[in-house]
């Protein structure tokens, strides 16, 4: 099969969030992409297969099956426009979560995802520890998001993935806070299902994109994840749908031989 390395929601190429994007030309079963995927070692690997009304779409991280992931969507949208079908600019996914639609917009591509606005919470003395930060109030859609005074604080917060990892609430935990230059900001954890720290996380903004924008009284958002790598997010709030947009590179074209 057809093999590419994306840095998705990056403009260059050693940002952002690093996603495998598999083309497969038939069918193959759920435990051989759990295999390709564990093999690559990203925090996620897109699977992508055509049909008759666009594409079936799945990711996996090295360990599991995830429902919902915006990097890696944005990656095989890239790779769908950029080697399936030249100068495509709309795109259709079948995934766990539904249809979802795709548009590329000069550099952006703009991804219609499902609302998922987050529920007060109960903060818990495992919460702190975990973070090794208090805050006022959590909230939970699903990952845990947890809004901290500022910047500052999301830039130099320290938890400890392994209590994090055996947390009640959430598949992951969110820290986010008012940016200084950008709308908001964002670290995302994910030691649950084998990422320590991801890059940049689509899929996180479906839950910070409805949360910021009743904060600030904006529909239209730019937001930073503040990880190593980086990586900048544009969000729209459309109810009960979301749109997040990002730019991609391509890193590396191969074949997976199996």
């Amino acid at each position: 099969m057809k093999y590419f390395v994306v840095d998705a929601f990056s403009e260059k190429i050693f940002g952002g969030n690093p996603a495998g994007v598999c083309v497969l030309e038939k069918q193959i079963d759920k435990e051989l992409m759990q295999q390709i995927a564990a093999e690559n070692n990203l925090s996620e690997t897109a699977f992508v297969f055509e049909v008759a009304d666009g594409y079936e779409l799945k990711w996996f991280t090295p360990t599991e099956e995830v429902d919902l992931c915006g990097h890696a969507t944005l990656a095989a949208a890239h790779i769908v426009a950029t080697e399936i079908y030249f100068g495509k600019k709309l795109m259709s996914f079948s995934t766990l979560s539904g249809i979802l639609e795709v548009e590329k917009k000069d550099e952006l591509y703009r991804m219609n995802f499902p609302s998922r606005k987050p529920r007060l919470a109960m903060w818990t003395k495992d919460m702190e520890a975990a973070l090794g930060v208090k805050a006022e109030k959590a909230f939970l859609s699903r990952d845990l998001v947890v809004p901290l005074e500022n910047e500052k604080m999301v830039k130099e917060i320290r938890p400890d993935l392994r209590k994090l990892a055996v947390l009640d609430h959430g598949m992951g935990v969110i820290v986010t806070a008012k940016g200084d230059e950008a709308d908001f900001v964002s670290r995302c954890f994910y030691p649950k299902i084998g990422i320590d720290e991801d890059p940049v996380t689509g899929s996180a903004h479906a839950a910070l994109t409805p949360y910021w924008s009743e904060i600030l009284n904006k529909k239209v958002m730019v937001a930073k994840q503040l990880s190593k790598r980086g990586g900048t997010v544009y969000c729209e709030d459309l109810g009960d749908r979301v749109v997040i947009s990002g730019k991609a590179k391509t890193y590396l074209k191969g074949q997976i031989i199996v």
